[in-house]
C-alpha cells in the first residue's frame, strides 16, 4: 500500500485538506455543518480512515463503528443519527442479504460514500434501505489516478465518475485506455512502431496516466522494484513516460464513467477475454444470487482458464434454486465464452477484512476435487459445456479432465 511510509502520507493529506476546504469555500461540498457520519471501515485502510480524517478538517461528527457487522449495522445507525454512511468492497451486498428489518427504513442517512458499489446491487440497496444519493468515488491509495460520482438520481447509476466535456477535452491525452495482452499483462505493442494500441474511450482498456516524471508517483515505501513496474515508457512517442493502473475502465459519449475489470482478474478461455466483473453483475442479478465471485480456473489438458463462479446463494432460495434457469440467463445476457463453465456452491460469502472479494484462493484451488474444501459442492455445465443446467462434478469428471476424454 502506497501510503504507508512516510513519503505518501503527507501528500495524501495535503491533498485532502486542499480539496475539502477548497469545496467549503465555494459552497460546492455535498456535506452541512450538522451532518453525522457513521464509519465502521477499518481505519488503516483509507477509504475509512481517511473520510474519519477529513470530516476531522471540516467538522463533520463522526459516529465510530468499532467494526462492521451486518446484524449491528442499522442499530447503530439509528442510534447516532447518522445522515451519512461509509462503505467499501461489498459491504452493500452484504446488508441486503441481511434479513428484512423494521430499521431498513427506520434512519436518517441521506448519502452513502465509498468505493465498490456493484451495478447489480446499487438500485436494490438505494429502493430497499431509502439512501437517495450515492457518492462512489474510484481510486487507489497511490492517487494517480481518481474519479467520483455524486449520484443524485438516475443518470449516473452505476457509474465511478463523470467528465463534461471541459475535462473530457482536457483529459484525452492525459487518462487513456489501451489494449492489453491478458496472457502476459504487457501493453499490445504496435509491431510496426513500437508504439502501444490506443483503445477508444466507448471500448475502454486499461486506463494509463501520462505524467511529467517519475516524481509525480511517490512510490512504494522501501519497495523501488514495485515503483518502477508502474511506469510505462515510449508508449505513444520515443521518451514519454506513463503509469499503468492495472484497472480497465470504459468512458461514454456523454463523459460517464464505468468499471470494467481489475487487470489480473480478467482470464481468457477460447481465446478471448473475459470479464470477471460483467460476468458477476449478471449471475447477482438472478433472483436468489446474493454473491457471485468469478474467477477462471486451470484445467488439465486446456488451454486458458475455464469461468469458475464462487456463489452464495439466499438460504431461502436454496431448495428450490433453479440452476436451468441461472444457465440460460448467463447464456442471454453474457458472451458464449464468457458463461460460467463451473459453480462453486459456497456456504458463506468470501470477504476479507476491507470486505472486498478474495478472488486468490479460490484461484489456487481452482475445481481440483483434492483441493476444494469439503463443504463446498462443484457443479459443471453437462454435456460437455453444452448442456441446459448444472449438475454435480465429481472426482471422476476430474479424472477425464485430467486424462483428455472430457474437451469443453
Amino acid at each position: 500500500m502506497a501510503i504507508a511510509g512516510q513519503r505518501e502520507c503527507p501528500k495524501v493529506f495535503h491533498s485532502l485538506q486542499t480539496g475539502v476546504f477548497s469545496q467549503r469555500a465555494v459552497g460546492a461540498s455535498p456535506t452541512t455543518y450538522d451532518d453525522r457520519w457513521y464509519d465502521c471501515m477499518p481505519y488503516y485502510h483509507g477509504t475509512g480512515g481517511i473520510i474519519a480524517a477529513s470530516n476531522m478538517l471540516i467538522g463533520v461528527t463522526t459516529c465510530i463503528g468499532k467494526k462492521f457487522s451486518t446484524s449491528k449495522f442499522w442499530s447503530e445507525v439509528h442510534d447516532s443519527r447518522a445522515t451519512w454512511i461509509t462503505y467499501v468492497g461489498e459491504t452493500a451486498r452484504y446488508l441486503l442479504a441481511a434479513p428484512p428489518s423494521p430499521l431498513d427504513k427506520d434512519h436518517n442517512v441521506r448519502c452513502m460514500f465509498g468505493n465498490g458499489l456493484r451495478p447489480d446491487v446499487w438500485l436494490k440497496f438505494r429502493e430497499r434501505f431509502n439512501v437517495p444519493e450515492v457518492l462512489e468515488f474510484f481510486n487507489s491509495s497511490e492517487g494517480v489516478f481518481g474519479l467520483s460520482n455524486y449520484c443524485r438520481g438516475d443518470y449516473l447509476i452505476n457509474c465511478v465518475g463523470h467528465h463534461g466535456a471541459v475535462l473530457r477535452y482536457r483529459m484525452r491525452n492525459m487518462f487513456v485506455p489501451v489494449q492489453i495482452d491478458h496472457s502476459t499483462g504487457t501493453l499490445v505493442r504496435d509491431p510496426s512502431t513500437g508504439f502501444a494500441k490506443r483503445q477508444p474511450y466507448e471500448v475502454g482498456g486499461e486506463i494509463i496516466v501520462q505524467l511529467p516524471s517519475e516524481k509525480a508517483f511517490a512510490g512504494y515505501y522501501n519497495n523501488p522494484e514495485a515503483t518502477s513496474k508502474k511506469f510505462e515508457r515510449d508508449v505513444f512517442r520515443k521518451g514519454d513516460l506513463w503509469y499503468r493502473t492495472g484497472d480497465a475502465l470504459r468512458r461514454t459519449k456523454d463523459g460517464r464513467w464505468f468499471f470494467m475489470d481489475r487487470l489480473g482478474d480478467t482470464f481468457r478461455w477460447k481465446g478471448e477475454n473475459v470479464s470477471t466483473a460483467e460476468v458477476a453483475e449478471v449471475l447477482g442479478n438472478y433472483p436468489g444470487v446474493v454473491e457471485a465471485n468469478v474467477y477462471g480456473v486451470a484445467l488439465p489438458t486446456h488451454d486458458g482458464r475455464a469461468g469458475c463462479a464462487a456463489v452464495y446463494i439466499d438460504p431461502r432460495h436454496k431448495e428450490s434454486f433453479d440452476y436451468a434457469g441461472l444457465l440460460k440467463h448467463s447464456r442471454i445476457h453474457l458472451p458464449k465464452y464468457a458463461v460460467p463453465v463451473f459453480l462453486r456452491l459456497v456456504k458463506e460469502m468470501t470477504p476479507i477484512h476491507n470486505n472486498k472479494q478474495n478472488k486468490v484462493p479460490l484461484r489456487e484451488e481452482g475445481v481440483d476435487p483434492e483441493k476444494v474444501k469439503p463443504e463446498d459442492k462443484v457443479l459443471w455445465i453437462d454435456g460437455k459445456g453444452r448442456g441446459h443446467t448444472y449438475v454435480e462434478f465429481h472426482r471422476d469428471h476430474w479424472e477425464d479432465l485430467r486424462l483428455g476424454k472430457a474437451m469443453l
